[in-house]
């Protein structure tokens, strides 16, 4: 008999009641060192009293109106996105799935209104994961995400990691955008070098496509930049941001240059909850932590203590770790042994880790997760780590 949940997850027999920090509370009463953050999305960890004392202000004023209106909220959250990067403008949604389908209308919108409507055609990547909608599937190509769910929605083009040859081969009259991940975390925490985001950038304004960066998990200052491809000097056309930018309450935004989001006017798009007033309430408090230079700051600061801690358990589990992985607090670990039997074994020490593909081992801590808690979560690995059969 099937469960009252539908049953597409394989869940650890772990249930959480409470979170304070980087810290969960389970059922039973023990307590869990989180090294996952929710995926990427707890950024100030659990219970933040920042960001719950401005969901609960926002919380007893208003929830919802829909987009018939203006929402103050809204606006203002645009606004602050806006003055902090390349865009123009944003279109808010709950998730990062939902980015990844205005990504791709826009872009094929773009091609049209220009008097180019051959130009439906994506470049993905191998490894890529832009979420679980029709499109965003198909983008991603690969045969555990399309599997029994034919026939898939036309115009993606896969590429092999790190195949410039190929890359520029796939390019045609049809191309309407390039769309990379510049940090793939379900993929493996594989960081596309600077000098390639430079390439793609060039090769787009050679060549005529647009550039898609999706930073659902790489983005709100996971890498120490408020977003990763800051660090290459570049800037795309449309960006899909997500998980973090909530801090935990369901966000995600599309942000794009004026001309890239030209032909997106009234009736092209639309969300019921896109930008609830209780959404952008939370993601200004967000951002106006996370975009602020000493927060950066630290974010990069912890990455090197934790990155230097986790060479020293490489050396001393060289039949279990293989290297690390990464940018910023985006670290993975590259595992000889399976990634399933790691996780497995850190629950056994109360620590909480995401499995990725290429065997590699997540580790998505809160930014603002303290020096100790860092500290104990390696010697938790540690631990972990030797009780894996290899």
């Amino acid at each position: 008999m099937i469960a009252p949940v539908l049953p597409t997850y394989n869940r650890a027999p772990l249930s959480f009641v409470k979170g304070e920090g980087s810290w969960l509370t389970a059922s039973d009463g023990s307590r869990y060192l989180d090294l996952g953050a929710g995926i990427a999305v707890n950024a100030l960890g659990h219970a933040n009293p920042v960001l719950t004392a401005a969901l609960t202000e926002q919380a007893n004023k208003l929830w919802h109106v829909s987009n018939l209106y203006q929402i103050p909220e809204q606006e203002r959250l645009a606004s602050m996105l806006v003055a902090q990067t390349f865009a123009d403008t944003v279109f808010f949604t709950n998730s990062g799935t939902e980015t990844a389908e205005l990504a791709v209308k826009m872009a094929r919108k773009f091609w049209y209104d220009k008097g180019h409507p051959e130009r439906v055609e994506f470049i993905t990547f191998e490894g890529a994961f832009h979420g679980r909608s029709t499109a965003a599937i198909a983008a991603a190509g690969s045969e555990k995400m399309v599997k029994g769910f034919g026939p898939l929605m036309p115009g993606f083009k896969q590429v092999k990691w790190g195949d410039h040859d190929a890359l520029r081969a796939a390019v045609s009259e049809k191309t309407a955008a390039i769309w990379i991940e510049p940090i793939q975390g379900e993929g493996g925490i594989r960081v596309v070098p600077d000098q390639c985001l430079k390439g793609l950038r060039e090769l787009c304004d050679e060549t005529g496509p647009l550039l898609i960066f999706d930073e659902v998990q790489c983005g709100v200052a996971r890498t120490g930049r408020l977003f990763a491809h800051e660090w290459a000097g570049v800037t795309p056309d449309i960006m899909m941001v997500a998980k973090g930018i909530g801090g935990g309450f369901p966000l995600g935004a599309v942000l794009a240059t004026e001309d890239a989001a030209s032909g997106m006017v009234a009736g092209t798009h639309g969300s019921t909850y896109g930008g609830n007033p209780l959404g952008c309430a939370v993601g200004a408090k967000v951002m106006e932590i996370v975009s602020a230079p000493q927060f950066l700051d630290e974010v990069l600061r912890k990455a090197a203590l934790l990155r230097q801690k986790l060479e020293g358990l490489i050396a001393a589990h060289p039949d279990v770790f293989e290297a690390v992985r990464g940018q910023g607090l985006m670290l993975g670990i590259k595992c000889k042994a399976d990634v399933a039997a790691v996780v497995k074994a850190a629950y056994a020490q109360n620590l909480l880790t995401v499995p990725a593909a290429d065997n590699t081992l997540r580790l998505l801590p809160a930014l603002n997760i303290p020096d100790e808690d860092l500290t104990e979560a390696v010697n938790r690995l540690d631990k972990a780590a030797a009780n894996v059969s290899v």
